[in-house]
Order: structure tokens, then sequence, then C-alpha cells
């Protein structure tokens, strides 16, 4: 993306704080690509047979997004953190419909970079990985979030530190801080 779309992106999502009609509709052609490009990182990780496709998996998520109100945008690291967060919350809704109708299954394993952990199917790790997520948010919002905006979100680590307001050391700090609380907290299960 080069930085005219990104301001771009900035300038409709003021106008949307702005209560601007059709602003929404005028965004969604600027960040259609990268949120079906991290739609299809998300998907590659689930099972063949998912019911839901990258490109369900972003309508949802911006219908979601366009229901939201309250929100102050405040560029598009903000916008996309916030759809990192949505697309985490509808892949576990649909992991734990999957789950509580199907049950077993062969072990699988998914990774968090260099987080190995075991679990009995895709639908039941996604969800173990929500469960260890809120935990750690419990304990360091912060580090949970950088974990769902690169995991969900697909996002890069001078995104998060924008979108957080943070410096790239911190946020570098913090992933390495959350990878390591997760692997400990998702071996107990």
């Amino acid at each position: 993306m080069d930085s005219t779309d990104s301001s771009e992106i900035t300038r409709i999502l003021q106008e949307w704080n702005e209560g601007e009609e059709g602003a929404k509709e005028r965004l969604m052609p600027y960040v259609y690509d990268e949120l079906k490009r991290q739609a299809r990182i998300l998907m590659s990780r689930e099972r063949q047979n998912h019911t839901l496709q990258p490109t369900g998996l972003v309508h949802e998520a911006f219908m979601k997004i366009s229901q939201q109100s309250g929100i102050d945008w405040k560029n598009r690291s903000h916008f996309y953190g916030i759809a990192s967060h949505l697309m985490r919350q509808i892949l576990v809704q649909h992991a734990r419909k999957h789950s509580a109708v199907k049950r077993g299954g062969n072990v699988v394993r998914f990774s968090l970079e260099d987080v190995q952990v075991a679990a009995s199917e895709r639908a039941g790790s996604l969800i173990a990985l929500d469960e260890a997520l809120a935990s750690l948010a419990e304990v360091n919002q912060e580090q949970a979030d950088i974990v769902e905006m690169r995991f969900f979100g697909g996002l890069t680590n001078e995104e998060i530190s924008e979108s957080l307001g943070i410096s790239v050391r911190s946020v570098v700090r913090k992933w390495s801080a959350a990878r390591l609380w997760l692997y400990l907290e998702l071996s107990r299960k």
C-alpha cells in the first residue's frame, strides 16, 4: 500500500467519525484487498473443508465494522486493528459452533510463529487460543492486542506500533513476552 492510499483511508475514516454519509462505502475499495489478504492468511490455517471462505470472512467483518458506533477512528492501522479483532471473534464463534457439532478428531498443530501447540482439532485449538488470549488480556491487555493484531490481522510491527502508539521496539519486546506466556498457557491445556 502506498502512502497516498494510507492517507486516503485516514481521511475517509475521519469523515466517518464526522458522520458523513457514504464514508463507509467509499472506504471499502481502499481496504478490501488488505482485508482479503488477512482473511486468506487466517483461512490458510483452517481445516480444508471449512465452510467459511475468505470472502465471507471479509464481508462479515466489514458488516460488523459498519455497525460499530462510537469508534473514534484514528488511522488505517487503528482500522485494521479493529478488523483483526472482529475477524478473531468471527472465527472463534465459527469454531465454537463447529466444535459443538463435532468432537474428537486427529491431533493437529498450529503455529503462533515459533509457538507450536498440539490440540485435538483446529476448531478446538482456535478456541484454546481465544481463551488464552482472554487470560493474557487480564494480565496485559497490550500484549494481547499485539498477538491479536499479528495473528488475526497480519499487521506488521510498524503498523501495530502506529495503532497502539508505542515504539516498534516495545512491540517486538511485548510480542516475545506474549508468545512465551501463550506457549506456557497453551501447554497446560
